[in-house]
């Protein structure tokens, strides 16, 4: 898990998380390229989804937290170089498969399925996005996610208990802003290092933010939670980059300036 850094006296990007595969774990990035118009490279380049994704009926199921919480038993890690995903449990490595081939990706399937088992939904399947397609995002088109760790501080002020920031599942963790200000953000421009983004739509969560992501236990209710203190579900936000740039830790972000002036 990133550190959370001691407020800052300028907001700053504090953790930058990528997730190869949408539904597992996240990868801890001290610095990525980001073009206008795109997702994080190689973020949600994969997927977990019900059943067989080349049968005809629509959009795929996705498997995520919020229908399979022992998802979060596993920790991911995936080698971009060689395509090799590699799947442990309590720090020991139990399945492995290079999933840029076919059969490396029976490999992951046949482990989910013992590990998951077909329940009323069907077997858990890996899929990949089409080459030059965004990755699985939930917006439907390139975008990244901003997380004020201020906001996380205020919700375990409710709670009376610590909350997980990876519960969000967010790109870009930020230090520095008074809680709640991202709520503002939507349709506003900001900027993060070198990149220009725009702000998008505040985030509304579901019960996958639920899960414990370090116990795999279903322990809260954010978004009754969320609704409950503040009259609403919603926590973080979803941005689209206008500008390319690199982006690392450490990079000041500079919020809209009508945001900024209220904040004041």
């Amino acid at each position: 898990m990133p550190a959370r850094p001691a407020p800052h006296p300028e907001p700053r990007l504090a953790a930058i998380q990528r997730f190869p595969v949408k539904g597992l774990s996240a990868e801890s990035l001290e610095r990525v390229s980001l073009a206008a118009g795109a997702m994080l490279p190689g973020d949600r380049r994969f997927a977990l989804v019900y059943g067989d994704p080349s049968s005809p009926g629509g959009r795929p199921r996705f498997a995520a937290l919020k229908s399979e919480p022992r998802l979060a038993e596993l920790d991911s890690r995936y080698d971009a170089a060689s395509g090799e995903l590699v799947l442990s449990r309590r720090g020991r490595p139990v399945a492995r498969g290079v999933i840029t081939e076919p059969i490396g990706k029976t490999l992951i399937d046949q482990f989910l399925l013992s590990f998951l088992g077909a329940g009323g939904r069907g077997a858990v399947r890996l899929i990949e996005a089409e080459a030059g397609a965004a990755g699985f995002g939930d917006t439907g088109g390139g975008h990244v996610s901003l997380l004020n760790l201020a906001s996380v501080r205020d919700l375990e002020r409710v709670t009376r208990a610590p909350v997980d920031p990876r519960r969000f599942r967010a790109n870009f963790w930020i230090e520095g802003l008074p809680p709640w200000v991202e709520r503002g953000w939507a349709h506003r421009d900001l900027t993060l290092g070198p990149v220009r983004l725009h702000g998008i739509e505040p985030i509304e969560r579901c019960s996958a933010t639920n899960v414990d992501p370090e116990t795999a236990q279903v322990d809260m209710n954010l978004p009754l939670t969320l609704k409950r203190a503040y009259g609403h579900a919603q926590f973080g936000l979803y941005c689209r980059a206008l500008t390319d740039g690199e982006l690392a830790i450490g990079d000041r972000l500079e919020p809209p300036v009508e945001a900024a002036a209220r904040a004041d």
